[in-house]
């Protein structure tokens, strides 16, 4: 159980003998140092429900809570809150104690939906913020200890393939344009504009793939496998842990759409709006009135909430899910909550499955405005990456030059990844934000280099003392306010790692790491490691050490990015 999960059991338990069971704990981090490490503010919200005086019922809750060699310190402040300091004994068999670096959760089967490309073109920008959230959140839930089922829920059904579909069979499989993906799109587009013929065919072409032709289906999979190696190279250069047996289509929910449907139907909950069949919902309501949730267009077609319905459906009737997470940017927000709720009304869904859309903002650039190219067009996934690399070498080279020329490479790699990575991560998923090269690859400030700095500086300190780092074991003993300050940050890794699991906000671990590569610094300007007055300390500190830099490790691999011995 973590620190702040055993504080609320306790306090709780003591809240229920002063008589009022009803009440919440509500334990969080102390806001200022001089408050302790932790607060308890539930007192006043129950004081008030039980008609009582705040302070009377805290000095009620003091007096018996059990904490007994887990706080060194609790006290009454202000109108009732209850301010906790930990016991520095406590902390220390934390710190030794923590392996693993954290207690896995109660399982649940969790589906995450995430990244999504349109196959018709390569993957550009506005793919990265669903791909590198989605995937961190699969891993932190992952280790967890849940069953986690990853969903490319990839857009390769609609009509653009007919179009892509009749100029492959022009240009053939192994034509030169397939090399970049938009250039085949755009070239297929400009012909499917600007001639007849062409158009007519490609119409046709989405007729037979609809209608399952054989043949047809056979020249659409080999695109969509042309496709999908794109996006692979992508998702592997990333380090997203993503591959072919994870992609789950539009097309492959389509045979269940009439079903769909005609389960709508049959629950009356269908309307017919200029030949279109559409569902009404009370709660969803325009300027002029209910707004409309389109499942099936007048020409027979259907549209993206059929198709999320299925999808919902699968999910939580063959999976099992008991959550389902869409990482899918804010502007589909709306569409969400009336599929949600659509799934919902017509039971597609029980209640105990947890639908959750977790929407993120834009990438902007400088200007302030989304982040494009020079010239105005969407910046590609490859280029940026490439760009990414190429700053990450010349930066490494510039401090070690020394190094080779293949080590530089694969530390730039790690260092111009992992910075683009954690750029986006630390902010607020909701957060627009902007895309700064300089800001993103500094080795001072909230920067995955920073924290990747931090790690070796940990290596080398071992490497320095001839110290296996996986052999060094002591008892951790606490003299100094740093040592303290340094094992409450190691000790909040879980409840970090829970809030993240239960919100879907990797920014909070993130901030995490930042806040404990700085107690590091400061415990190792103040504490002397490899020169500590005796070997007990010497090897307490050392102890300290290991489980910091196996805790930035642990936590980075989490965020999906990757840590050097040396920088």
């Amino acid at each position: 159980m973590n620190v702040k999960a055993l504080l609320e059991e306790r306090i709780q338990a003591a809240l229920t003998a002063s008589e009022v069971p009803e009440a919440r704990a509500l334990v969080a981090a102390a806001t200022r140092p001089e408050f302790g490490d932790y607060q308890a503010n539930g007192v006043m919200a129950a004081a008030k429900a039980a008609n009582r005086k705040p302070r009377e019922l805290a000095g009620d809750v003091v007096a018996r809570v059990d904490l007994v060699g887990i706080a060194e310190r609790v006290d009454i402040a202000g109108p009732g809150f209850i301010n906790l300091r930990l016991a520095a004994d406590f902390l220390a068999s934390r710190v030794a104690a923590s392996t693993p670096l954290f207690e896995r959760a109660a399982r649940q089967t969790i589906v995450i939906d995430y990244s999504a490309p349109n196959l018709a073109k390569e993957m550009h920008v506005g793919h990265l913020r669903s791909t590198i959230i989605g995937d961190a959140m699969a891993r932190i839930l992952g280790a967890l200890g849940h069953d986690v089922i990853r969903q490319n829920h990839v857009g390769d059904w609609g009509t653009q393939f007919g179009m892509l579909i009749a100029h492959l069979e022009e240009t053939g499989e192994d034509s030169d344009e397939l090399e970049n993906l938009e250039v085949f799109y755009q070239a297929a587009k400009q012909r499917f504009d600007a001639d007849p013929t062409f158009a007519e065919r490609a119409r046709a072409r989405v007729v037979a793939l609809q209608s399952g032709d054989a043949d047809i289906r056979a020249r659409w999979r080999a695109f969509l496998d042309i496709s999908l190696g794109h996006c692979q190279a992508i998702y592997d250069r990333l380090g997203v842990q993503l591959s072919a047996s994870d992609v789950k289509g539009e097309s492959a929910y389509n045979d269940a759409l009439p079903g769909i449907v005609a389960r709508l139907q049959q629950q009356g909950l269908l309307t017919v709006s200029d030949g279109a069949k559409v569902v009404f919902l009370d709660e969803f309501q325009g300027k002029d009135g209910p707004l409309p949730i389109i499942v099936e267009k007048t020409d027979g077609g259907y549209l993206y909430a059929t198709t999320d319905l299925a999808a919902i459906s699968y999910r939580c009737g063959a999976l099992h899910a008991d959550r389902v997470l869409y990482f899918v940017d804010v502007r589909q927000s709306l569409h969400f909550k009336q599929v949600f709720a659509l799934a919902r009304t017509a039971g597609f869904v029980d209640e105990s499955c947890s639908l959750e859309h977790h929407p993120f903002g834009t990438m902007l650039g400088k200007d302030g405005r989304p982040f494009r190219t020079r010239e105005g067009g969407v910046v590609k996934l490859a280029a940026l990456l490439d760009e990414a690399e190429q700053r990450a070498f010349a930066l490494v080279t510039e401090k070690n030059p020394s190094l080779p020329e293949p080590e530089r490479r694969e530390i730039a790699k790690a260092v111009g990844i992992g910075a683009v990575k954690f750029a986006d991560l630390s902010k607020h998923r909701t957060s627009d934000y902007v895309f700064d090269w300089d800001a993103m690859l500094s080795f001072d400030g909230n920067t995955a280099p920073y924290l990747q700095y931090a790690v070796t500086r940990i290596v080398s300190l071992f490497r320095r003392g001839g110290i296996a780092r996986e052999a060094i074991d002591a008892p951790v003993v606490i003299t100094e306010e740093a040592e303290r300050a340094l094992a409450l940050a190691l000790a909040r890794y879980d409840e970090t790692l829970t809030d993240v699991a239960r919100d879907a906000t990797p920014h909070l671990l993130c901030a995490y790491l930042m806040e404990l590569a700085g107690s590091y610094m400061r415990f190792y300007e103040q504490c002397p490691v490899l020169n500590a007055p005796d070997k007990t300390t010497r090897d307490s500190r050392l102890v300290l050490c290991r489980r910091v830099a196996d805790t930035l490790e642990h936590g980075l691999s989490l965020l999906g990015i990757a840590t050097v011995d040396r920088m």
